[in-house]
C-alpha cells in the first residue's frame, strides 16, 4: 500500500537548486535579450486590448467633461451677453438724450441701476394670458411693478411675486400698456399689447401725428414704471382714414417674446421696492 505523503527533495537541496538557477539567469541575462524582447512583442497586442476599456472610459469622461465645461461656459456667457446688451440698450440713446432731453429739461445725469439675471421657468399657455414665471423672488429683491428686458429691449414687468419666484407680465399682453416714445422726433404715444406676441397697438394717436413705419419706439419714462430710453417696438403700420377719429399704428415688440430664456430684472432709484423699503427703515 503506497504512502498518503510521499517525501519530496530536502529543503537544503531545493535553496541551493534556487540559488543556481538564480546565479545561471544572472550570467545568461545578456543573452535572454533578444528572447525577452521577442516575447514582450508578442504579447503587446494582449496588452493593448487589455487597455482598451480604460482608454474607452477616459474619453468618455474627458468628453462628459467637456460638454459639462462647455454647457456651463455657454450658460455664463449668454448670461454675460445678457448684461452687456443692457449697457447697449442704454448708449444707443444716450447723445440724443443728452443733446435733446437733459439740455431741455435739465435732468440729472443718469445712474446706473441694479441688475439681476432671472431664467424663465414657465410659459404660461393660456391664449389670452402673455405670462412667464422666473426663477427670482422675494429673497432676491424681485418687487412688483419691477421692470424686466431682454437683450434686445422691454419684455414687461413683474406682477406676482413668491419668496423664489415672480411672474412677469409681457408687453403683448392686451391688459398691458407702456408709455413710449418715437426716438426719430419725441412725440408721445401709449403702446398697448394686442394679445399677439408680434403686435402693439399705438392708442389715441392723432391724425396728424409725426409717426410712420419703421420708426423706432423707446419708453419714455412716464409714470416712472419703466425707466426711459429702452426699445420698446418698431413701426410696422399706419393707417389713416379720414372716416377715423384717430389713426391706426401697429407695431412689433423688438423683445423676442416667442423665445425668451433669459430676462434682465432692474432696479430704479426712483422706484423702491419692499426689499429696498426695508433695508431703508431698518
Amino acid at each position: 500500500m503506497k504512502p498518503f505523503f510521499i517525501r519530496g527533495a530536502s529543503p537544503q537541496y531545493r535553496l541551493f537548486m534556487a540559488v543556481l538557477l538564480s546565479l545561471a539567469l544572472i550570467l545568461a541575462n545578456d543573452r535572454l535579450l533578444p528572447m525577452r524582447s521577442a516575447l514582450a512583442t508578442l504579447v503587446s497586442p494582449l496588452q493593448h486590448f487589455a487597455n482598451i476599456p480604460a482608454v474607452v472610459m477616459d474619453e468618455l469622461s474627458t468628453n462628459l467633461s467637456s460638454r459639462s465645461n462647455l454647457l456651463r461656459e455657454n450658460e455664463r456667457l449668454q448670461q454675460r451677453q445678457l448684461l452687456m446688451s443692457e449697457q447697449l440698450l442704454k448708449m444707443a440713446n444716450l447723445q440724443e438724450e443728452n443733446a435733446r432731453l437733459r439740455a431741455l429739461l435739465q435732468s440729472s445725469t443718469r445712474q446706473d441701476a441694479r441688475r439681476m439675471v432671472a431664467e424663465v421657468m414657465y410659459v404660461d399657455r393660456d391664449p389670452f394670458k402673455n405670462q412667464v414665471l422666473i426663477d427670482k423672488g422675494v429673497n432676491e429683491g424681485v418687487y412688483v411693478g419691477q421692470p424686466v428686458l431682454d437683450d434686445s429691449g422691454v419684455v414687461g414687468q413683474v406682477t406676482e411675486v413668491s419668496q423664489t419666484t415672480a411672474r412677469v407680465l409681457l408687453i403683448a399682453d392686451f391688459t398691458h400698456a407702456i408709455p413710449v416714445r418715437v426716438a426719430r422726433n419725441d412725440v408721445r404715444a401709449v403702446a398697448s399689447g394686442s394679445g399677439k406676441l408680434d403686435l402693439l397697438q399705438l392708442t389715441n394717436v392723432a391724425m396728424s401725428t409725426d409717426i410712420k413705419v419703421g420708426d423706432l419706439l423707446i419708453s419714455s419714462g412716464l409714470g416712472r414704471r419703466f425707466p426711459e430710453g429702452y426699445p420698446v417696438a418698431i413701426v410696422t403700420e399706419v393707417m389713416r382714414d379720414e372716416g377715423m377719429t384717430w389713426a391706426q399704428v401697429s407695431a412689433e415688440p423688438v423683445a423676442h417674446l416667442d423665445r425668451i430664456r433669459y430676462l434682465l430684472l432692474l432696479w430704479q432709484q426712483e422706484v423702491q421696492g419692499p426689499a429696498s423699503k426695508e433695508s431703508s427703515d431698518g
